[in-house]
C-alpha cells in the first residue's frame, strides 16, 4: 500500500486509495449539486464557485443574500444552515423528513434530490405566483 508523506509534521499521512475514494465522492456530490442548481434553472457551474455557491443557493430558496453575514456567525450559523436546508427540500416539493436526510445523509439524499422525480417548484416551496393573481401580494382579496 502506497502511503503519501507529507514534510509538515504533524500532518496525517493517508493512503493513495483513500484519496481517491475521497475524490471520487467530491466530484460525485459536486455532480448533484450542478444538477440541483439546473433544475432550479440556475447555472450549474454556480454551484463550484466558492461564496457565489451560497449566494445562487439562497436565491434557489428565496432568502436574503445579507445571510452569508449569518453563516459567519459560531452557532447561529448552524441554525441558519439547518433552515436553509430545510427551504432547499420544500423547494423540491419535499418535507421535513427529507431535510433530516439531507443534514444527516447527505450523500444519499443530495443525489436522490439532484437525480429523482423532485422538481423544482418555487423558492421554499411556494410556486411562482404570476402577477395579477389572487395570490400576488400586490393586490387585495
Amino acid at each position: 500500500m502506497t502511503i503519501l508523506r507529507s514534510s509538515l509534521p504533524g500532518m496525517p499521512q493517508l493512503p493513495v486509495g483513500a484519496l481517491l475514494v475521497l475524490l471520487a465522492v467530491g466530484i460525485f456530490l459536486i455532480a448533484a449539486n450542478w444538477t440541483i442548481y439546473t433544475k432550479a434553472g440556475k447555472p450549474g457551474w454556480a454551484a463550484i464557485i466558492p461564496i457565489y455557491n451560497i449566494i445562487v443557493l439562497l436565491e434557489i430558496v428565496g432568502k436574503p443574500t445579507w445571510w452569508i453575514v449569518m453563516f459567519l456567525i459560531p452557532v447561529v450559523n448552524i441554525v441558519f444552515l439547518v433552515w436553509m436546508t430545510n427551504m432547499l427540500s420544500k423547494s423540491f416539493g419535499k418535507d421535513e423528513g427529507f431535510t433530516a436526510g439531507l443534514i444527516f445523509l447527505g450523500i444519499i439524499f443530495y443525489p436522490i434530490l439532484a437525480w429523482g422525480s423532485a422538481t423544482y417548484v418555487g423558492p421554499a416551496g411556494i410556486p411562482n405566483v404570476s402577477k395579477g393573481s389572487a395570490l400576488d401580494s400586490g393586490t387585495r382579496v
